[in-house]
């Protein structure tokens, strides 16, 4: 297969910056006569990468934060393409405050906001300001603690199925069974967020073709021919592109075929059992179908058909991060055998029955612990980037000595500064957890209420950034984790985990919109792992 991502980068930086330059230059260049507090930060390696080139083929970027912020202070810069440059928070009272006005002062650029429009459609992902406020009010009936409460067994009847499959394959074997679990993640998530999200189930998981998964994978630079990557840049930027002929296109329009017919069909169902004055407990529960009956309590939550549409491809995006960390979580319980086997011993001791929503939410520390350590070590998204849109003050509980020599308890950010969170780099500094903090170790979140960790001054959900803060915080973040525990608990009791060539074999990165994990040597994002039943 030709490494296309190796060939890929420099040109897909130079296409992106290429567009960037000829639409956005005038903005820049005012930009940069103003820049507010001078900080110090990492020399420009060149005008033309800065060192962005640095930052994206790192290993791990959280690594480079968490130098530079112990070498700069927790608030610095760093330069960018084109003689930019970006401010970096790692201090918690001034992450608290970026957070805070995420949705007044710091919003996602104009080029951000196409991108995210020509992928996944003008839903709460794209909205700021009112429409932001208005989509969300809608969204937040659908993930309340009723809601995740009554969906909670759509998680274990997709966990289930993917069981079945396992069994099957473990039964033709003599010691176990050879399995890709990423492959596997894929579906159970797909499969699950399909039923619980608008009420159509997928079927990945009984072997049927899924045009939304194929989507999601095509995301990935890699595997794709040069122009197929070429047009999809330009497209993000140009959407008449398109309706060029290429690979990736043709699957992106497939996908928007069939989420067009599902939600056209959950706006029937749902017009239907309107009509038809259906009761409560059998009407649609789903996320989306609860979104559209809440428009008749509150007419100002009515969204148009296009908004609806939206908001299923988010929740399928959604999928995505759920299958992602499973992944991770299996992978690190195999790189661990004793913590696999505590938490195995943990739901053994629960009982034979599945636990509740509110017995995965308290019930099961260690459970708990491996996942908020998988979120901790792992997140989906590594960072936060937005642009200012007025000037601000940014406070700082550290101070720090800016580029002139001067102390300062606060900086000055001007209109048009872009600044970034690195949230895998405040959830992996030593700094903030100590000098294990690259270590999977879940017994960290047994303590953390005794231990004298600065995460605690981290205002996120359980002192991390992975879920955002502030009126942005990811709304589904209650659905992920019950997912995300539900499926876990069912996998680690019923089966064991190990790599074919032991714990230390080597995890890589397969690079796409959002990465994810692979084994070094393997083709694409495959994991494979030798799975056996429990006795």
């Amino acid at each position: 297969m030709t490494p296309v991502h190796q060939v890929g980068f420099t040109d897909v930086l130079l296409l992106g910056g290429g567009i960037w330059l000829v639409t956005k230059i005038v903005r820049h260049v005012l930009n940069r006569t103003a820049q507010g507090t001078k900080l110090n930060g990492p020399p420009r390696a060149s005008w033309f990468f800065g060192v962005s080139r640095l930052i994206s083929q790192s290993d791990d970027s959280a690594v480079l934060y968490e130098e530079w912020a112990a070498k700069y202070g927790p608030v610095f810069q760093v330069p960018i393409a084109f003689g930019g440059r970006r401010i970096i928070l790692s201090d918690p009272k001034a992450v608290n405050h970026f957070y805070s006005m995420e949705r007044s002062v710091y919003i996602k650029s104009q080029l951000g906001r196409t991108v995210i429009a020509n992928l996944f459609g003008r839903g709460l992902l794209w909205a700021e300001g009112e429409s932001h406020k208005r989509q969300r009010k809608a969204l937040t009936p659908a993930f309340s603690n009723a809601a995740i409460r009554r969906l909670t067994s759509v998680f274990y009847d997709s966990a289930y199925k993917l069981k079945g499959n396992w069994d099957a394959a473990i039964d033709n074997t003599s010691d176990g069974a050879l399995i890709d679990v990423e492959h596997w993640m894929n579906l159970v998530a797909l499969d699950s967020i399909g039923i619980a999200g608008f009420s159509h189930d997928f079927r990945t998981l009984d072997g049927e073709y899924s045009a939304v998964a194929e989507a999601f994978d095509s995301l990935s630079f890699e595997g794709m021919s040069f122009l197929s990557n070429l047009v999809f840049v330009l497209g993000l930027q140009f959407p008449f592109l398109a309706q060029l002929p290429t690979a990736r296109n043709r699957i992106m329009g497939n996908l928007r075929r069939t989420i067009s017919g599902i939600a056209d069909g959950l706006l029937e169902k749902t017009r239907r059992e309107k009509r038809t004055h259906v009761s409560d407990e059998t009407a649609d529960r789903s996320v989306i179908g609860l979104l559209l009956k809440a428009e008749d309590d509150d007419a100002e939550l009515h969204m148009n058909d296009d908004e609806v549409m939206a908001q299923n491809v988010l929740l399928l995006a959604g999928y995505e991060t759920t299958s992602i960390s499973l992944t991770w979580a299996l992978i690190e319980l195999a790189k661990a055998p004793e913590k696999q086997t505590k938490l195995r011993e943990e739901l053994i001791a629960f009982g034979a029955t599945d636990p509740t929503w509110d017995q995965l939410v308290s019930s099961l520390p260690y459970l708990d612990g491996v996942v908020l350590e998988i979120l901790r070590l792992h997140p989906p998204v590594d960072a936060t980037t937005r642009e200012a849109m007025v000037d601000d003050v940014v406070p700082i509980g550290e101070p720090i000595t800016t580029a002139s020599g001067d102390v300062v308890n606060s900086i000055a950010v001007t209109k048009g500064a872009m600044v970034t969170v690195s949230i895998r780099g405040m959830n992996r500094s030593e700094v903030f957890w100590g000098p294990d903090a690259k270590a999977f170790r879940p017994e960290r979140w047994l303590t953390l209420s005794d231990d004298p960790l600065r995460a605690k001054e981290i205002q996120g959900h359980r002192h991390l950034i992975t879920f955002l803060d502030g009126p942005r915080t990811c709304l589904g973040k209650a659905f992920a984790l019950a997912e995300f525990k539900a499926a876990l608990s069912v996998l680690v009791r019923n089966f064991t985990f190990e790599f074919p060539g032991g714990p230390e074999t080597e995890i890589g990165k397969h690079r796409g919109i959002i990465p994810r994990p692979k084994v070094v040597g393997q083709p694409a994002a495959n994991v494979p792992m030798t799975v056996r039943r429990v006795d």
